[in-house]
């Protein structure tokens, strides 16, 4: 662990003695950029506008590259982000707001519960949207070689989103990827899914009526079947082939029907489920603790859950959000 340490700490410090040399070629590529942005259909009042203030930050390139993380068992990282408290809030929340989240919900055909619990786990329902001037960090990311092509695309789709008065720029702080809103949405996202809910001719992914009704249209878009199973955790049999158990969220392989398993499940009896649903196998500890047992815990899950990883590539995010849809639903 030491050594992991001091490597980090010199990666970190490398990143700082080279900052005043990027920042440099940033400003640089700033003018490169606005051409490439005028031909892309930008307008020069909107570039000059929003992207007067874009500075390079440092700090998005080590949280890019090298934050340090903190790696807990999937229980106990589930449990944090389900605990008593995060209900409560929850139910607070939708209480204040019962006509609005409960017309989204009919409207859209997505439960309630699963809105409440996304807003839960990305931004503590909407209290920690993050401080990031996102124009800088989509900037700094775009100048970045790693994943430029990826950033350069989110940034001129947010400058696009300005142009046509869809979006406020001076509203525009977020996480240090440029996620942004109650439901921390890429520019992307924004532009194929979110919607002006309250027809007030702006997207304002920062109050509850464009926020929730955009997370609802997303979910709904991307297949979610409402009031299907997420997820059953189950035991496993030691006979079970490696070949099934997915330890990435990247896609998940040999999925089955439920009752090909059976032979692998211990406690398949107690499963009251459709065994005709295809079902994959993940086993998210494997990769991500010390010393960990490959077959405990394991999860079988269903097509929602997969549709969750299409928000968050987190086994152990997707597995958090169900479970803190199932919690809520059981006190709302």
């Amino acid at each position: 662990m030491n050594i992991i340490r001091l490597f980090l700490f010199l990666l970190v410090l490398s990143i700082q003695n080279i900052s005043q040399a990027e920042e440099n070629d940033f400003n640089d590529w700033i003018i490169t950029f606005k051409k490439y942005s005028l031909d892309k259909g930008i307008s020069e009042k909107t570039f000059d506008a929003v992207m007067k203030e874009a500075k390079f930050l440092p700090k998005v390139i080590e949280y890019d590259r090298y934050q340090p993380e903190f790696y807990e068992d999937t229980n106990t990282y589930v449990s944090k982000r389900t605990n008593a408290k995060k209900i409560k809030s929850g139910i607070s929340l939708y209480q204040i707001n019962s006509k609005l989240i409960n017309k989204v919900e009919k409207e859209f055909n997505v439960e309630k519960e699963l809105l409440l619990a996304l807003m839960g786990i990305e931004t503590n329902y909407g209290t920690y949207v993050g401080k990031m001037d996102i124009i800088s960090s989509l900037s700094t990311l775009s100048f970045d070689k790693r994943r430029s092509d990826f950033f350069t695309n989110e940034l001129i789709t947010i400058l696009k989103l300005v142009d046509n008065n869809i979006i406020d720029y001076r509203v525009l702080y977020g996480s240090w990827a440029g996620a942004f809103g109650f439901f921390q949405f890429m520019p992307s996202t924004i532009d194929n899914y979110a919607i002006d809910y309250n027809n007030d001719n702006k997207i304002e992914l920062k109050t509850n009526e464009d926020s929730f009704a955009s997370a609802a249209n997303y979910l709904k878009k991307i297949g979610w079947k409402e009031n299907q199973p997420c997820f059953l955790k189950v035991e496993l049999n030691k006979n079970i082939p490696d070949k099934y158990l997915n330890t990435s969220a990247q896609k998940l392989k040999n999925k089955k029907k439920l009752k090909f398993f059976k032979k692998y499940i211990k406690n398949y009896n107690s499963l009251i489920n459709n065994e005709d649903l295809q079902v994959s196998v993940i086993t998210p500890d494997f990769e991500i603790v010390e010393n960990p047992n490959k077959l405990n815990p394991a999860y079988i899950v269903f097509e929602n859950y997969e549709k969750i990883l299409k928000w968050n590539r987190s086994l152990r995010f997707g597995l958090a959000v169900c479970t803190l849809k199932e919690k809520l639903k059981n006190e709302i």
